[in-house]
């Protein structure tokens, strides 16, 4: 980005102000979720399923797509795995992106980009087809990793902000398993046809939602920012207080200078940055994307049914993220954190082991 850090502008609300037609009475608990939050936070996390999609559509239609177009392993392997580098190169432009068209723009302009690769994917007649197709897919797909949560934070008032923004990998997680059970029935073509549907709902949905106040405010556009966040806490809602806290806000962050993001590499910084990269680490490298990229060729191997095989990965999945949504706020970040982290060690350690007396037994 640049070599500049991109900032969020999420702001310490002092007072939350009680919105959505309650005549605007003043709550110190917080503030309550209005029809346009929600409406807003649904409308954003189709690109949530968006990203989810992408990610499983290899593993069931692995086997269809190597006939058709005659690939061999290594060919499929670069398919499936140049996702990743589009995702890399959308997140690192999509802070600077986000900040210059707006965050509804990003959405727009992400789901674009991925129809066109969805309709790559759905008429190739070569390898390469499918290749730029899936690179474009992903940097659509990097573009709404840090848009979308972005987006909900920014909109949704501080004391349904943790509930709302863990909707998002809710719906990564239903866009995979979905994937995967319509991929069991139709073929790979059929299925990046239907890639494109929750693109184009979100690109209708963004004519019907307001633009984050905060980023408005940060452009400059106070009036414009004042509609959007009457829009969102209700009409008869009070947002003199939080209007005033955002202009605030952001009138310290423009006065302050934009830091280096080698500024970062400092000793007082050490914790935290080993903290937050090692946590990204563990999300990528921890063995999860190779199973849900491959996962139908994996039970294949293993003896099993792809089509089976993926449906019981689905009839896991989606209860066991929702359970995740609801004990992010009861059990913590880090209890939660580390159960989920030993039970994907165990997973992964129980896959291989599998694996390796399958060899061994031969």
């Amino acid at each position: 980005m640049g070599g500049e850090i991109s900032s969020p502008l999420l702001l310490e609300e002092r007072t939350q102000i009680h919105g959505g037609g309650s005549g605007g009475e003043e709550q110190r608990g917080g503030s309550s979720a209005t029809t346009m939050v929600v409406l807003s936070t649904l409308v954003a996390v189709s690109g949530s399923y968006v990203f989810g999609s992408a990610i499983g559509y290899s593993s069931p239609t692995q086997s269809g797509i190597m006939e058709d177009l005659g690939l061999s392993v290594a060919e499929y392997s670069l398919f499936g795995s140049i996702l990743t580098i589009g995702a890399m190169i959308g997140a690192i432009m999509s802070g600077r992106l986000a900040d210059y068209i707006g965050r509804r723009g990003t959405m727009g302009f992400s789901e674009i980009i991925c129809i066109i690769g969805w309709m790559l994917i759905t008429f190739s007649k070569a390898s390469w087809w499918l290749d730029v197709g899936r690179l474009l897919v992903g940097y659509g797909m990097g573009l709404l990793s840090y848009v979308i949560p972005i987006y909900i934070a920014e909109i949704t008032p501080k004391n349904l902000r943790g509930g709302f923004t863990t909707v998002h990998q809710l719906m990564i997680c239903c866009g995979v398993s979905i994937t995967y059970l319509i991929g069991a029935f139709v073929s790979w073509r059929i299925l990046a046809l239907i890639g494109t549907i929750p693109c184009i709902v979100q690109i209708v949905g963004l004519f019907f939602i307001p633009e984050s106040p905060r980023w408005l405010a940060k452009i400059g556009r106070g009036r414009e920012c004042e509609v959007a966040l009457q829009c969102l806490r209700g009409h008869n809602a009070d947002i003199s207080d939080e209007a005033a806290e955002i202009r605030d806000y952001t009138e310290t962050i423009l006065q302050l200078s934009e830091a280096s993001i080698f500024e970062l590499f400092q000793w007082k910084y050490a914790h935290s940055l080993i903290v937050g990269v090692g946590l990204m680490v563990l999300q990528q490298f921890g063995g999860v994307n190779g199973i849900a990229f491959y996962a139908s060729s994996i039970f294949i191997s293993a003896g099993f049914s792809g089509s089976i095989g993926m449906i019981a990965m689905v009839v896991v999945q989606i209860p066991m993220t929702a359970l995740g949504v609801v004990l992010m706020d009861i059990s913590g970040r880090r209890p939660l954190l580390m159960v989920s982290a030993a039970g994907t060690c165990l997973g992964c350690f129980l896959a291989a082991l599998s694996f390796l007396l399958q060899v061994l037994l031969e």
